[in-house]
């Protein structure tokens, strides 16, 4: 299939909607898909937004590690935001067409997220560094003002990264086949059928951000051989696992997001395997922002003690308690 805007002087059809992946064509395993993904993205709100709220709310985590934490999460809710919702009303509604204006806006925001989530865990590595490298000087280093200033800074290089990547792709009109074998518009699959002029340029651009990727790299590696040769060099046991459970998250976190990115990219771009393509997207669409609370809850005592908080004052609250003790006297 392929809808669009015949032209007389190039004699071509220019693309202004496409078509994404139908995974199934059983309705009731359309519905199934619906439903699984509606509890995989409800399962992620929750968790990120409880997070952030148990940050918010509690003055014992009103500090720089906790305050990018919650941007992360904020991040991961937008991430995941972007392509879910629209694959699981396309479940329910059997309509797989995805306008030109709403792809571009699925690429934007992806790429502004993601790119915004690589800037926030490089500050966060930083963050631990100084934490427990020199901690002497972490309230020096560490003001409230750097912090902002350092978040904002994230957000404004994924917003530039975003801009430039969508604006390349989306510069000229596509013309040939209008299938995305994909549940969203996935920048590989985007190319794919991409002028030879976007195409190329786009490679550039990609290459280019390679080196940056490589030099945040190479200073997430430098920071954590610090951090892990002064924890090792701790005399107490207790302080190092101690040590070892503040900067364990923000490792493990990118190491997930690396390798979703590292399967994205160089995974195939197969049109003869739906499945395939979905376990490969799930990787880095799902999986970090669903398992990102998780990795937090589980591992940080802090935030579970102020998730507990919150729940016992949802479960009962202080007025309920005030009646209780009236009666009981």
């Amino acid at each position: 299939m392929n809808y669009g805007t015949k032209t007389d002087m190039d004699n071509f059809t220019i693309i202004m909607e496409f078509f994404l992946m139908e995974y199934s064509s059983i309705r009731e395993v359309q519905v199934l898909h619906a439903l699984l993904f509606l509890f995989i993205y409800m399962g992620a709100l929750m968790g990120n937004f409880l997070t952030i709220a148990a940050i918010v709310t509690d003055p014992h985590l009103h500090s720089p590690m906790y305050f990018f934490l919650s941007n992360l999460s904020l991040l991961d809710v937008g991430c995941i935001s972007v392509t879910l919702p629209k694959f699981i009303v396309n479940s329910l509604t059997k309509n797989q067409t995805i306008s030109l204006l709403g792809c571009a806006f699925q690429i934007f925001f992806f790429i502004f997220f993601a790119a915004t989530e690589i800037a926030l865990l490089v500050a966060m590595s930083y963050d631990r560094f100084v934490a427990i490298c020199q901690p002497l000087h972490y309230e020096i280093i560490m003001t409230p003002a750097r912090c902002i200033c350092v978040a904002t800074s994230s957000w404004l290089t994924g917003f530039f990264y975003s801009a430039i990547h969508t604006g390349n792709m989306f510069r000229l009109p596509f013309s040939g086949s209008n299938v995305i074998h994909q549940f969203f518009c996935d920048i590989p699959h985007i190319l794919k059928v991409s002028c030879s002029e976007v195409h190329y340029t786009e490679y550039v651009l990609l290459a280019s951000s390679a080196t940056l990727l490589l030099f945040c790299l190479g200073f997430l590696i430098i920071s954590y051989t610090y951090i892990f040769s002064t924890v090792l060099k701790m005399p107490s046991v207790e302080g190092r696992y101690k040590a070892l459970s503040t900067c364990s998250p923000q490792l493990i976190i990118f190491i997930l997001f690396a390798l979703a990115g590292l399967v994205a990219f160089l995974g195939p771009l197969s049109d003869t395997s739906p499945i395939q393509n979905l376990l490969i997207a799930m990787t880095y669409t799902i999986l970090p922002p669903f398992m990102n609370p998780i990795i937090y809850s589980l591992r940080n005592t802090k935030i579970k003690i102020a998730l507990w908080r919150i729940i016992k004052k949802v479960i009962f609250p202080k007025k309920d308690l005030s009646n209780f003790n009236n009666i009981k006297m």
